[in-house]
């Protein structure tokens, strides 16, 4: 069992050198939030196996508070490249008058 704990954690370790170099490299933001979703991934599978080497029951909090802010930060980051690109309020809530506008009659008049 110490064998197979051994290898994962060298897996995991040599998964997070990786995702470091592709936070690094990346070419855009996009790759760069992705490796970063990884490298918590990876960081949360550690955590996991020093809690199976230690026997550590309260490890799991922490592994679910991790992955909470990482859930919030890729929909924070997935936001903010909507938002710079435009693809944020556009769609049909724009057309609709959902987001403000006076609803109009057929004639144009406001109800």
């Amino acid at each position: 069992m110490d064998a197979v704990l051994s290898v994962a954690g060298l897996m995991l370790f040599a998964a997070a050198v990786l995702t470091l170099v592709r936070i690094v490299r990346g070419p855009g933001p996009s790759d760069r939030v992705v490796a970063t979703d990884v490298l918590i991934a990876v960081v949360a599978g550690a955590l996991v196996v020093e809690a199976a080497i230690n026997r550590h029951p309260h490890t799991i909090a922490v592994i679910l508070v991790l992955s909470l802010l990482a859930f919030a930060g890729t929909v924070s980051m997935a936001r903010f490249v909507a938002g710079r690109e435009g693809v944020v309020g556009t769609g049909p809530a724009s057309a609709s008058g959902l987001e403000g506008d006076a609803p109009t009659d057929e004639d144009g008049g406001t109800r």
